[in-house]
């Protein structure tokens, strides 16, 4: 029995050495089979040197175990405790690699293996590997032996005898000798067929980089071709079965397990094309078919096993392909595509714990360096590598990367690495996930070296490296640009303007002559200024990249920072204020009516950087703005230019809102209720009219009457304007109403009336700098031949004589946006009973309005226009949408109160409430209305000016897809989008409004 005293001591100096279970230590020490070397003191501290003391010591007591007799356990024992090198390999081992463990327990001999420490031994090749498998017959005896020499390359891991280049480098040696192995059993098992044909194996992805992982798929190329007097295509049959043979060898699972799957989707055409083809094939599809990122793929390409001469000759014929990749017709959008990365897969649960795929993961390293390697691989050979570090150094060498920002990154992914290295070797499978158990992650760290507190410096650490990744892969394109142009540095290899000339271009940029020149100006010399630009600029440009028109948006970057560079607040804001830069990034390059307002008032990027700053001021306070400024203002002429002013200033923010909310940021995703996009853009834009209408009306007065006008006047809101569905460049539709004031003449309130309405219009369209505002009045009574302004009792008149059914169609639309309240409120109480007429519309009305909208559509539309593409006037567009909508507020409306609404969607949602539209053809009207209000407003945006249809030109259609949200290349099925939901739209209004 042991003595209380020396149990506590053992107890503690468990503890000490990293023992979790220090009472099931004990009894493991206890045991028989460790009898021999229980009591030397080495042997304690080996295990605290281990990731996982505890897993160590189990494994360790299971492998002697499993010794054939007491003198193979003596030995084992012994050699364990006498020689340090096998006691570090052996124990470091056991403690980080349960799978290894396992395997030593069913092959006890197995430990032999790391003894002995040559030379040779501490960095073995290709050709120490074949000889570890050259016994290897069957699919059991491989797997043996490639565990065997898997233990050999974890121990030389774990001790750190190898760095985790190196290991990856001797894993790829690895397979390659164990795919040459598979061939050799396959070929042994059908030698006729190895006869018939010539079978060259292509290693691609890490292994063909030489960089594999402890567990991955090992990508594959097969290349096949006839032997002396045989068939072609017998040979390629035969090829297959034999390539096909060594796949299940190396992937089928054996009592000894598996090894890994061997994946040919790579090759040609992928899982549908044929597993091996001739040379001739495979280059004909590369020449024809193949897509910019099989030439990424093929950068990696190695000939490993097989025929050599046909390997070498695949790689000789591909290698030209590879390098010019970067010249292909679609590379720039390609690019774009390939440079989003693609982590909708993986599930929300697991985005973080992602070593690979998430944000500032692996494959964010492999992507930045391989497209450089493309895109300047064509004229310098240096950068010919398939291996990411050695590629990573020779960009660096070249001055396509800066060193510093090479060497962080290096770390960096030598970090992710190593992490992923450790956690596949655990169980050997294959996962990218860190574990979320506080004991792996207590293994995990202490297999890095972090011993102190394993599981807090191990995640501090893991989080310092990713975020490095995140803010350098973005920044590597970009900021050896600037040291090209900015000349600071003597001496340092740089960019030549070729080279920049060629990354710009791939980089989306149409004119990279002039994106190097508007950089020269922002970011040279030595001032404080162009020291902030180099920082701001390198991420400022893949946001611009990132958009349908790179080039407008550094041109307008570099207006907007020639206009405010000398405040002190506007480099400090996009520095220091993390929104504010990407936000002006994505308003800049989105198209040309957000950087023309901006430009006029440049002042106005601090918007950008308010986290209130987006959100739209409502109708209230901007009238009380404007009023002020015109109130404050000496002539008519300042008054409008003051209001317009505001209107401006008003229209960027909501332009900007807009554009944010559409392309999303990288801290908020875009906005997936499109719908709400249109209503904040319509109400936004629809009280920055009416508080400017409002202005020049209180303008006109002043000028020409003083404070009180002889006649009471309101204006009232028509068409999208009384909607509140106001476009960027809708006119304002409007109807005048006047009362003459208490002993005022009649003709000289008319009169009156008339000259406010003169004066408005001249005040609004005045030439300057800021957007003009049209007043439209061609709604009102008897059109344009009618009087520009009546009294309410001539409305009233009117409408009770002469009124027809258009007009309460149009009157559905109408309330007061400025003037007089009171005189606007009885107006709409004359209205009314015509926009809802008691027991509905007759059917002659119904008629009437069904013949106007089939004249419409067969006059209106113009000329040329594709009436499956006009927003407004074709097939399930607008138009299609607001009669069916209107058609059932004026059948309905007098008796369902939701109806009675100058807004379409809220109509809408009311008439399905009602149960008047079935819900599923509420929505298809809803998604086909919402669709084509967001491309006029796309088209306002990109082009600067309205229009009713999708742009012609390349750029300008691909920012519309863009503000859409379809990525580069999408075009096509952007329209074809739209002509799906526009032509379902249309079968429910040939439904409800023709009564098809």
């Amino acid at each position: 029995m042991t003595v209380p005293g020396r149990r506590s001591s053992t107890f503690i100096q468990l503890l000490r050495s990293g023992f979790t279970d220090p009472s099931a230590a004990a009894r493991l020490l206890d045991a028989d089979a460790l009898a021999p070397a229980r009591t030397d003191p080495v042997l304690l501290d080996a295990f605290g040197a281990t990731a996982d003391p505890d897993l160590a010591l189990r494994a360790l007591v299971r492998l002697a175990e499993a010794q054939p007799d007491d003198e193979a356990r003596r030995t084992l024992l012994s050699t364990l405790v006498s020689a340090k090198p096998l006691r570090d390999r052996l124990l470091g081992v056991l403690g980080a690699s349960e799978a290894l463990g396992d395997h030593l327990a069913r092959h006890p001999q197995d430990w032999h293996a790391l003894v002995t420490y040559e030379a040779a031994d501490l960095h073995p090749g290709l050709a120490e590997f074949e000889a570890g498998l050259a016994d290897a017959h069957d699919l059991v005896s491989l797997r043996v032996g490639y565990r065997r020499c898997l233990l050999s390359i974890a121990a030389r891991d774990v001790c750190g005898t190898t760095d985790v280049a190196q290991t990856a480098a001797e894993l790829a040696d690895l397979a390659t000798a164990t795919l040459r192995a598979a061939l050799r059993i396959a070929s042994a098992a059908a030698p006729e067929d190895a006869a018939a044909c010539r079978l060259a194996v292509i290693a691609m992805g890490k292994c063909g980089g030489n960089e594999l992982n402890y567990v991955s798929d090992v990508d594959v190329i097969f290349v096949g071709d006839a032997a002396a007097g045989t068939d072609e295509g017998k040979a390629l049959q035969a090829a297959t079965r034999l390539a096909s043979h060594l796949m299940r060898i190396c992937s089928e699972t054996t009592v000894e397990g598996t090894i890994w799957p061997v994946d040919a989707n790579l090759r040609p055409e992928g899982r549908n094309g044929p597993l091996v083809r001739t040379l001739a094939s495979h280059m004909a599809y590369y020449q024809r078919w193949a897509k910019t990122w099989e030439f990424q793929a093929l950068l990696k390409a190695r000939a490993v096993a097989g025929d050599p001469d046909l390997g070498a000759q695949y790689v000789e014929a591909i290698t030209p392909l590879v390098w010019q990749a970067a010249e292909r017709e679609n590379f720039v959008a390609d690019v774009q595509k390939m440079r989003r990365r693609v982590v909708d897969n993986i599930p929300a649960a697991q985005v973080d714990r992602e070593l690979k795929l998430g944000p500032g993961g692996l494959r964010d390293v492999e992507f930045a360096v391989q497209l450089l390697q493309l895109v300047h691989g064509r004229g310098d050979h240096t950068l010919h590598s398939g291996t990411t570090l050695d590629a990573l150094q020779a960009l660096a060498a070249g001055g396509y990367v800066g060193r510093t920002d090479a060497a962080q990154l290096g770390d960096a992914y030598r970090f992710l690495r190593a992490m992923e290295h450790r956690i596949q070797l655990h169980r050997l499978r294959r996962t990218h996930l860190v574990p979320e158990d506080e004991a792996d992650l207590r293994r995990l760290g202490r297999s890095m070296g972090l011993r102190t507190e394993p599981v807090a410096e191990l995640n501090k650490a893991w989080r310092r490296h990713a975020s490095v990744v995140r803010r350098l892969h973005e920044k590597l394109f970009y900021r050896p640009l600037l040291d090209a142009v900015a000349q600071l540095t003597p001496g340092e290899t740089r960019l030549s303007p070729r080279a920049a000339g060629q990354r710009l271009e791939a980089l989306g940029y149409a004119d990279p002559a002039a994106a190097l020149r508007h950089l020269e100006a922002l970011a040279s010399g030595v001032t404080r200024k162009a020291a902030i630009q180099r920082t701001l600029l390198p991420v400022l440009l893949g946001w611009f990249a990132d958009s349908a028109d790179p080039d407008a948006g550094l041109l307008n970057f570099r207006k907007v920072s020639d206009a405010l560079g000398k405040t002190p607040w506007y480099l400090r804001l996009l520095r220091d204020e993390g929104a504010a830069a990407e936000n002006l990034a994505r308003v800049l390059s989105a198209g040309r009516l957000a950087p023309d307002l901006l430009m006029r008032a440049p002042e106005a990027v601090a918007l950008l950087g308010d986290p209130e700053g987006l959100l739209p001021r409502g109708h209230e306070a901007l009238e009380q703005e404007v009023l002020a400024a015109v109130g404050r203002a000496e002539t008519p002429e300042i008054a409008v230019a003051a209001a317009r002013g505001v209107r401006r200033r008003e229209l960027f923010r909501t332009t900007a809102a807009d554009i944010i909310g559409s392309y999303g940021t990288e801290d908020s995703p875009a906005e997936e209720d499109h719908g709400a996009l249109v209503d904040h853009v319509g109400g936004a834009v629809t009280d920055l009219t009416a508080a400017t209408v409002a202005g020049a009306l209180r303008a006109a007065v002043r000028s020409h009457f003083g404070d009180t006008l002889p006649t009471r006047f309101a204006v009232i809101g028509m068409g999208r304007f009384g909607g509140n569905e106001l476009g960027y460049g809708s006119d304002a539709d409007v109807l005048f109403v006047h009362e003459p004031r208490e002993g005022v003449d009649e003709q000289e309130a008319a009169k009156a009336a008339q000259t406010v309405i003169a004066e408005m219009r001249r005040l609004l369209q005045l030439p300057t700098a800021d957007p003009p505002l049209l007043i439209d009045a061609d709604l009102r009574p008897e059109g344009r031949s009618g009087p520009l302004v009546r009294t309410l009792s001539s409305y009233a008149a009117y409408y009770r004589r002469w009124s027809l059914v258009w007009e309460s169609q149009a009157l559905l639309r109408a309330q007061p946006v400025a003037g007089d309240t009171d005189l606007g409120a009885r107006f709409i109480e004359l209205i009314d009973p015509l926009r809802y007429p008691m027991e509905g519309l007759g059917e002659d009305a119904v008629r009437e309005i069904r013949r106007l909208k089939a004249r419409m559509e067969s006059e209106r539309l113009p000329r040329g226009a594709d009436p499956t593409l006009h927003t407004k006037l074709g097939r399930g567009g607008l138009s299609d949408v607001e009669w069916t909508v209107q058609l059932l507020q004026l059948r309905h409306a007098w008796a369902e109160p939701g109806l009675r609404t100058t807004r379409t969607r809220p109509a809408l949602a009311a008439a399905r409430a009602a149960g008047l539209i079935p819900t599923e053809e509420a929505q298809i009207l809803d998604e086909a209305w919402v669709l084509a209000t967001r491309v006029r407003n796309a088209v306002m945006l990109v082009r600067g000016r309205a229009g009713d249809t999708f742009p012609s030109e390349a750029r300008e259609l691909a920012a519309v897809g863009r503000y859409l949200g379809y990525g580069p290349g999408r075009v096509g099925e952007m329209l074809d989008d739209y002509r799906r939901i526009t032509r379902r739209a249309r079968a429910v209004v040939d439904e409800l409004f023709y009564g098809a």
